[in-house]
């Protein structure tokens, strides 16, 4: 699997989520101007807060706007997070392709330098993770988590020679849960994310996944 291909677009894609397919440039300007002003409420108060109107006002839109794409606030806070989700992706491929890994730990490594990064600049991020559960998306969260699993796997096998199949990608998952706990938790009451943490993160996922592929 090319590593661009990490960017792809989910299955759960955003265009999937909003009432009018943004085919246009200006309709998706528009969607993201409104996914913007989402972040930025959220970022603001708290996702459990967040009102269309809210949004409407932040983004300078009629209400109206809003519901042609977003049929209420839980659309808003799904399509914030597939766009985000999205992003991270990609971010993940822009490090691969900036630190040229030589060894496929390294490649790990900048899967979890583009999420903390993403923690640090993408707004809404905080709010709208893998493993939120809040809003009753428990079961999208987990595919999620296994996709990118599943293409990490593919890559770190095509790249780098790791087994391919079942159990590679059943322990990459596991890595997963475990970098997302860990660097959540670094931003709980850190804006920049306590370190401690965060290489701790480092460290286990290593440690873990060096058990079966020295």
């Amino acid at each position: 699997m090319p590593i661009h291909d990490l960017a792809k677009d989910p299955e759960r894609s955003l265009a999937a989520l909003v009432r009018t397919e943004p085919i246009q440039e200006r309709s998706a300007a528009r969607v993201d101007a409104l996914l913007d002003a989402a972040a930025a409420v959220v970022d603001q108060i708290g996702f459990d807060r967040l009102t269309t109107a809210m949004v409407a006002e932040r983004a300078d839109a009629s209400i109206g706007t809003v519901y042609r794409y977003f049929p209420d606030r839980i659309a808003l806070l799904q399509g914030l997070r597939e766009r985000a989700l999205l992003r991270f992706r990609r971010a993940v491929v822009e490090r691969i392709e900036e630190v040229d890994p030589p060894r496929w730990i390294d490649a790990v490594e900048c899967s979890i330098d583009a999420f903390v990064r993403m923690y640090r600049t993408e707004p809404g991020f905080r709010i709208v993770r893998f493993a939120d559960d809040e809003r009753g998306n428990g079961d999208d969260e987990a595919q999620e988590s296994e996709g990118f699993a599943t293409s990490l796997a593919e890559v770190l096998s095509a790249e780098f020679g790791l087994p391919a199949g079942d159990e590679l990608e059943f322990r990459l998952g596991i890595a997963v849960e475990i970098g997302d706990a860990l660097v959540s938790r670094a931003f709980v009451a850190s804006e920049d994310g306590d370190e401690g943490y965060i290489s701790e993160a480092r460290a286990v996922i290593a440690a873990y996944l060096s058990r079966y592929y020295d």
